[in-house]
């Protein structure tokens, strides 16, 4: 073998030997180099043990940021789903003033939450009652910025349903602004930030009582001060005021259902229970919100299956990583029929006219979610036998709809008594898409007509 070898190492340096000299040194020097590198291949290997090599946890702050924005995004696109949503649901005539409130508060919001709302709500607190630093966004966390400000704008459009059709278009932009700014960064600063609720083990994981309903709750004192639409209300009956684009409605509300997994993202392997669950949570409300009307009416109503949906969704908010999936179906199931009897609740005992059904959808089925994870949570909830989360629950529930209600009612008082909130009656009969903007939505039918 050995002389086998060395006969072939002999004929390679004879044969070498033929070519030109310049040559020669080019293989020389290239031999040379690839003896080098394969011994530091070898000693490379030889102590790799020795040698911790590159790591990737620099990923690790790179992927949540991007979860975290990914995330943002998708709610950020519940702001059209919401535009749809309300739009679909009123009357035709004030399509474009409700698509332009839906779209302007989203604006002002982000300015009222940049200037003042996130230093009020994430900011250090010695109190636990508010954030006092960070005015303007000067402690530098944009992406925790971002994701907390789509939160926020999705709390302020909420009351743009309940008050559509008489409020003026100033005032609810002025109302935009303080509940981004002020009211609701106060109760998120309770529960999300340094506050009491949360030092007293309140849990609320995404938000059924801190954006929900913190936001059907003031849509509620909104709807009271302005008052209900002309011919709502025949001698105390409530009078169906028909919507007028069911395609818009259920586009809305896929849009909705589609942000709500950013809504309730999680991380790790988080990010798959909290998705199952809240698919299943929206599922089950739109199946039994629509039962439910089969049984009342004989009628299949596409209307309110949408809302159960809605209704799944909001309720599932709260508890959404604290329970197992068959907790998520239950909690759907119930949230369907709290927010059909919560719809027949304000408008024939309490004679309030909201439009698009927001105080029911996100201010009772959101109490509901925020008593769900006392039920359900796999760690501390009734089904386990533990009691420890009823109390912080129940706190939380009476909290957000105190604070929800005064803040809310001195608010629009307020805004009544200045700006003035509701249109003359000239212009809500006239509609207005034109008494407001000077635009029809549909001008085709007008002329047609």
């Amino acid at each position: 073998m050995l002389s086998a070898t060395s006969n072939v190492i002999s004929h390679g340096i004879a044969a070498a030997k033929e070519y030109p000299v310049s040559l020669r040194r080019t293989l020389i020097l290239l031999a040379v180099g690839l003896l080098a590198v394969g011994l530091l291949a070898s000693f490379n290997i030889a102590f790799a043990q020795d040698d911790p090599g590159p790591t990737n946890e620099w990923l690790g702050g790179y992927a949540d940021n991007i979860v975290t924005m990914v995330a943002a995004a998708l709610v950020f696109f519940m702001q059209a789903g919401f535009a749809l949503l309300g739009a679909g649901l009123i009357r035709s005539k004030n399509t474009t003033n409700y698509l332009t409130k839906s779209f302007m508060d989203f604006a002002i919001a982000s300015l009222g939450f940049w200037a003042f709302g996130f230093a009020f709500m994430l900011g250090d607190t010695a109190s636990g009652f508010i954030g006092v630093t960070g005015w303007f966004l000067t402690s530098g966390d944009y992406v925790g910025w971002i994701f907390q400000m789509v939160f926020a704008a999705t709390a302020a459009t909420i009351v743009a349903g309940a008050m559509a059709e008489r409020t003026k278009l100033q005032t609810y932009l002025a109302y935009s602004f303080i509940v981004s700014s002020l009211i609701y960064p106060i109760y998120g600063h309770w529960v999300w930030g340094d506050g009491w609720l949360g030092a007293m083990g309140a849990l609320d994981y995404a938000g059924s009582g801190v954006v929900h309903a913190v936001g059907g709750f003031i849509a509620l004192a909104g709807a009271f001060v302005v008052g209900p639409r002309i011919g709502k209300f025949i001698n105390g009956r409530p009078q169906e005021m028909p919507a007028h684009s069911t395609p818009f409605v259920v586009t809305g509300t896929f849009i909705l259902f589609f942000g709500w997994f950013g809504f309730n993202v999680g991380t790790g392997d988080d990010i798959g229970l909290n998705a199952v669950n809240t698919l299943l949570a929206g599922a089950t409300g739109a199946v039994v919100a629509l039962y439910i009307t089969l049984v009342a009416n004989g009628k299949a109503d596409i209307l309110m299956a949408c809302n159960g949906a809605l209704a799944g969704l909001v309720g599932i908010t709260a508890p959404v990583n604290f329970v197992d999936p068959w907790a998520a179906v239950v909690i759907g199931a119930i949230a369907a029929p709290v927010m059909y009897f919560a719809l027949m609740f304000v408008e024939r005992v309490l004679k309030i006219d909201d439009p698009v059904g927001a105080i029911s959808v996100h201010g009772f089925t959101g109490l509901w979610g925020l008593l769900a994870v006392a039920i359900f949570a796999t760690d501390g909830g009734l089904v386990t036998g533990a009691t420890g989360l009823l109390v912080p629950q129940i706190v939380s529930i009476v909290a957000v709809v105190v604070w929800s209600l005064v803040t809310g009612l001195a608010l629009f008082y307020m805004l009544k008594f200045s700006m003035g909130v509701r249109v003359s009656e000239a212009e809500e009969l006239e509609g207005l898409d034109i008494s407001e903007h000077g635009i029809q939505t549909y001008p085709e039918a007008t002329a047609s007509s």
